[in-house]
């Protein structure tokens, strides 16, 4: 007997009908003899509904993200309980819990809490029963009892949490797409779902754009080597095995290309260049837990230094704010802002043995007639910031260079 999590996403418990097939899933595994845990999202476009109701009621003051936590948990609530009554109803016992009630402890971060601890003893219990335990995912509690959202994806997060602290087998990540694609198939019409993939491909795959899991949740997956499979709700096709890496992996130069397309640079002039202003800067940076994506420094003639940044319009907002503080804290520093960007990247773990892939990046994106402002590379991913407009068509290209759409 085994223990799998399964995670439906929003487009799969989008209706009473989409909740009975999700059931079935669940209750199937259930009769093979494996114990069942299920983490769902809030149904359709509720999470979207609400963040527009509380827009309407704010106007154009931003609303405040304690009471948006508030709000945003209970589409997750709606469903948990609905999918109980679909097992019910299927001859299944089951029992649903909020992210609080199996204790999913969180830090203290409105709107992007991460998860501190989870309480499986209560989870144990309810499956050593025979039930099926509908969890909430995208929520938590924090140790004084108020309610956090994990960030968009969140539920993911809590797919492997639940199965990390369980010892589960396999998470199984139920959405509406067959699997991770080596690019989205929305722009790249020819993207080539990927049988299996590393943990630290889909990390940066994650990080850059790929929206299918969220980057904690990989992270999670990693730390504590939970396999994720990533499957269509809607068939039974064999989806993509996220898993530790394997040597023949590094036959394969590039696995994937991902685009972000919504990004802003920040630029900080005449910064002080002294020892310790750079982690000044970006420690209050981080206590905002505002998430940069790539750092640029140049040191001027005048011991002063020009220090860019980029984040992903989201948060730019609430960087405005952290930014004011720099600037009053580190005279004469000055900033300006530059939106419509864009980031292209590709990943892989070849690149670690393989020489070639960047000129290849750059030559597919200078004969396509698109500007390079900044580069950025570890030793699995090359990323470049260039303009928004051009980004869809920069995905293209580097996916074409690498021949991604063909089997490898």
């Amino acid at each position: 007997m085994g223990l799998i999590v399964q995670k439906f996403g929003g487009t799969s418990v989008a209706d009473a009908e989409k909740i009975h097939k999700a059931a079935r899933r669940a209750v199937a595994a259930r009769q093979k003899g494996n114990q069942v845990v299920v983490v769902v999202s809030a149904m359709g476009d509720t999470t979207d509904d609400l963040i527009a109701m509380a827009k309407s009621v704010c106007g154009d003051c931003p609303p405040p993200k304690r009471e948006m936590d508030q709000l945003l948990v209970t589409g997750e609530q709606v469903t948990i309980a609905l999918m109980a009554m679909a097992m019910h109803a299927q001859g299944q016992q089951a029992i649903s819990f909020t992210g609080g009630q199996i204790g999913l402890v969180t830090d203290n971060s409105f709107s992007k809490a991460r998860i501190q601890s989870i309480n499986k003893q209560r989870l144990f219990d309810q499956l050593n029963q025979g039930k099926i335990v509908i969890v909430a995912g995208f929520q938590g509690v924090t140790p004084d009892g108020e309610v956090t959202t994990l960030g968009r994806g969140g539920s993911n997060a809590t797919l492997v949490a639940v199965g990390a602290v369980l010892g589960a087998d396999v998470c199984e990540n139920y959405t509406d797409v067959d699997g991770i694609y080596t690019a989205d198939p929305r722009i790249v019409p020819n993207a080539r779902k990927i049988d299996r993939i590393s943990y630290d491909e889909m990390l940066e795959l994650a990080g850059l754009g790929a929206s299918v899991l969220q980057t904690r949740a990989v992270e999670f997956a990693k730390k504590y080597n939970v396999p994720i499979h990533v499957r269509n709700s809607q068939n039974d096709n064999e989806g993509t095995w996220i898993v530790a890496e394997t040597p023949n992996m590094e036959h394969i130069v590039v696995s994937g290309a991902a685009l972000k397309k919504d990004l802003t640079r920040i630029t900080l002039k005449h910064v002080p260049d002294q020892p310790g202003v750079a982690a000044r800067i970006f420690g209050q940076i981080a206590a905002a837990n505002i998430v940069v994506d790539d750092i640029i420094q140049n040191v001027m003639d005048d011991q002063t230094a020009n220090v860019s940044f980029t984040v992903e319009h989201g948060d730019l907002e609430d960087i405005r704010q952290v930014v004011k503080g720099i600037i009053h804290d580190l005279p004469p520093t000055e900033a300006t802002y530059q939106g419509n960007l864009a980031k292209v990247s590709v990943v892989g773990v070849g690149m670690r043995i393989h020489t070639g892939v960047a000129g290849k990046m750059f030559k597919a994106l200078s004969e396509a007639k698109i500007n390079i402002q900044n580069i950025t590379t570890s030793e699995i991913k090359i990323s470049c910031i260039i303009d928004r407009e051009q980004g869809a068509k920069a995905l293209q290209v580097v996916h074409e260079a690498f021949d991604l759409g063909t089997k490898k």
